[in-house]
């Protein structure tokens, strides 16, 4: 379908580098059309679908979003409300999304919609919804404190009809298509979070260096070079961690806990670099004319999207047995 057929590591390496530009906006839409609304597709759509979807897609020609978060239902995606009711040889779809990355550009979307009045978990199947249809109102562009570059919006519903074939998979089994989703997704994440908060250390260390406090470069200060020593220390940690869930993932194993973990470091981590550094730089860290002020409001996603911190803790409990798993 135009890809290069290489396994999921090459994709953490492309997120890494993605990592280094200078924002998270830029990086977060690819990761979005590379490894959030295709990935689902790849494994379990029809030849039709990929050739129709998925084919442009990796070609650039089509934009993608993936539709999962509801007003009601952010990390809690058994709740969703947005219903896909089989009509003959085609799906009514009623409802709503919010929080949809690229939504205002976008050419379909990865939708995951209540299919049967089944339990949670068993009545939901992803559907390819092509974004021009009658009934599909992009409502608004939210305006966000970080992540600017890359649009989200706040999409409508209203007896939206698509082809019953636009359907991934099976039927009933949209929301464990989207759990086995949220690895890569959460994993991507991780990989650019690294060296963006990698390049934002480097760039206090030049500047700690050149700023002079008291008679002496402010990192010559114990405290700032101690601090800088340890912050980078917990990126080589979380690096590690990333490297391991990731050769387990491409060996064919489940790696949800260990992607929860570092999900939850990464997030937690792009909030005490950024924290720091911009401390470190001083009122020319709190303008907008360095990169620290931007990473510092970019990188707090990293704790809410894709699932959030308390999220991620609720699935390490599960597998430590803490909590019960259903």
């Amino acid at each position: 379908y135009g890809g290069l057929g290489l396994d999921f590591s090459y994709s953490i390496a492309v997120a890494e580098e993605l990592g280094s530009i200078r924002c998270g906006g830029i990086p977060l839409a690819i990761g979005v059309q590379a490894g959030m609304a295709t990935p689902a597709l790849t494994r379990f759509g029809s030849d039709e679908l990929k050739k129709q979807f998925l084919a442009p897609t990796i070609a650039g020609d089509l934009v993608a979003c993936v539709g999962i978060s509801e007003v009601g239902a952010g990390s809690d995606v058994a709740n969703i409300k947005t219903r896909a009711v089989r009509k003959g040889d085609e799906y009514v779809i009623n409802g709503g999304k919010m929080w949809i990355t690229s939504g205002c550009q976008a050419d379909w979307m990865c939708l995951l919609a209540n299919t049967s009045e089944g339990p949670p978990h068993q009545n939901k199947s992803l559907i390819c919804l092509p974004m021009n249809l009658p009934g599909i109102q992009v409502a608004k562009k939210i305006d966000k404190m970080g992540l600017r570059s890359s649009d989200t919006a706040q999409i409508f519903f209203e007896d939206v009809r698509v082809p019953s074939k636009n359907l991934i998979g099976e039927e009933g089994k949209g929301f464990m298509y989207q759990m086995v989703q949220f690895q890569e997704e959460r994993l991507w994440l991780v990989a650019i979070v690294l060296n963006s908060l990698e390049t934002l250390l480097q760039d206090t260390i030049a500047y700690t260096k050149e700023r002079h406090l008291f008679a002496k470069p402010l990192l010559h200060n114990q405290a700032v070079h101690f601090r800088l020593a340890e912050l980078d220390t917990k990126l080589e940690l979380l690096r590690s961690l990333l490297y391991r869930t990731v050769a387990l993932y491409v060996e064919g194993n489940d790696a949800t806990t260990f992607a929860s973990m570092a999900k939850l470091t990464a997030g937690r981590l792009a909030r005490e670099v950024t924290d720091s550094c911009l401390q470190f730089w001083g009122g020319m860290g709190f303008s907008s004319e360095v990169l620290v002020s931007r990473l510092y409001r970019d990188l707090r996603l990293a704790s809410i999207g894709g699932g959030s911190d308390e999220t991620m803790l609720s699935i390490i409990c599960k597998s430590m047995g803490i909590l019960p798993s259903k």
